[in-house]
């Protein structure tokens, strides 16, 4: 039988505990994190280089996790609809998405839906493109040298596609043609594979992307004419860059993951730390080496500072050529 000084005690003791859950609800919900599948959205077409990387990601971190995170394609608007998506999600860490540059250049040259600065966590950045400029293996183009020509005799007829308005590959190839002082028309796609399809059909003359297109260039398909990194690549060190060709041409993207503002920073660590091991997995190296990507990291903080940085930065470059958004 209990006494009425034991039941009081059990009492306390409940009501304790009960106060400790009340004051740190979020410590118990990042202790049970994830307790159902994380969406990690893809803003690119399934097929493509990112959409494999992304995959390897997911797949790696999910086992980091202890959980399931699960690859979402949602292609178009130049790789914002990820970004436009996380407006709309509850801050809990169940919706994440890729994040590209475009966020800090964008709102630069069109109205887009969010404020970079404000609307946004940025959890970790992980690694990043190789970009590159190639034609199709029976185009008469054969050399950098040889589109500059061509496009000077025929203002306006050479097309060159891209993964979208205002992404890196459209503003490094149009920092190009302005260095080259050449007429170039730009074709925008949704993404890498498209892309790669309309050179291969003969819709345009050339693609400048990320190494989606590395296969056709390893199988004779396609001709690389030129990369766009500080460096030549390893996997075509034959191939020069347009830095050294002489257009002051240099093009390193970066990415990472990114969820809404406002998250639990307990849950924004576990990601983080998550995500951060995976580039130690060998399954995620393969598939970095396999698009010619390197290991860029930065942790959240770092993170968050290169995005502000990289927004004013891309300001400058965007009035510079003349893409800033009509005020």
């Amino acid at each position: 039988m209990k006494t009425q000084g034991t039941s009081r005690r059990t009492f306390v003791q409940a009501s304790a505990a009960a106060a400790v859950t009340v004051a740190f609800p979020t410590l118990a919900q990042a202790q049970a994190f994830p307790a159902k599948p994380i969406k990690l959205i893809c803003p690119w077409p399934a097929g493509g280089s990112t959409d494999a990387v992304m995959r390897a990601l997911a797949e790696s971190a999910s086992k980091a996790l202890g959980g399931t995170v699960v690859v979402e394609n949602k292609p178009g608007a130049s790789g914002m609809l990820g970004p436009n998506e996380l407006l709309r999600a509850q801050p809990d860490g169940y919706t994440l998405s890729q994040i590209t540059i475009g966020v800090a250049r964008l709102p630069h040259m069109m109205k887009m839906q969010f404020d970079p600065l404000k609307d946004f966590t940025y959890i970790a950045c992980l690694t990043g493109y190789t970009f590159g400029v190639v034609v199709r293996a029976d185009s008469p183009i054969k050399t950098i040298k040889d589109l500059v020509d061509f496009a000077k005799a025929n203002p306006g007829k050479f097309t060159y596609g891209s993964t979208g308005n205002g992404t890196t590959p459209h503003l490094a190839f149009a920092e190009f043609a302005s260095k080259a002082k050449i007429d170039v028309t730009h074709v925008p796609f949704k993404g890498s594979a498209d892309g790669v399809q309309a050179l291969l059909g003969g819709h345009v003359m050339s693609h400048s992307d990320a190494t989606g297109w590395g296969p056709h260039v390893d199988a004779g398909t396609l001709r690389l004419l030129a990369t766009y990194g500080s460096k030549r690549t390893k996997r075509w060190p034959n191939v020069p860059t347009l830095n050294e060709l002489g257009y002051d041409t240099v093009s390193d993207s970066p990415f990472g993951i990114g969820g809404p503002k406002g998250m639990d920073p307990a849950v924004v660590k576990k990601l983080h730390d998550a995500f951060k091991q995976t580039l130690t997995d060998p399954a995620v190296m393969a598939s970095f080496d396999k698009y010619d990507q390197s290991v860029i990291y930065m942790g959240t903080e770092e993170y968050t500072k290169f995005i502000r940085d990289t927004f004013q930065s891309e300001k400058a470059t965007i009035e510079r050529l003349g893409l800033a958004m009509k005020t």
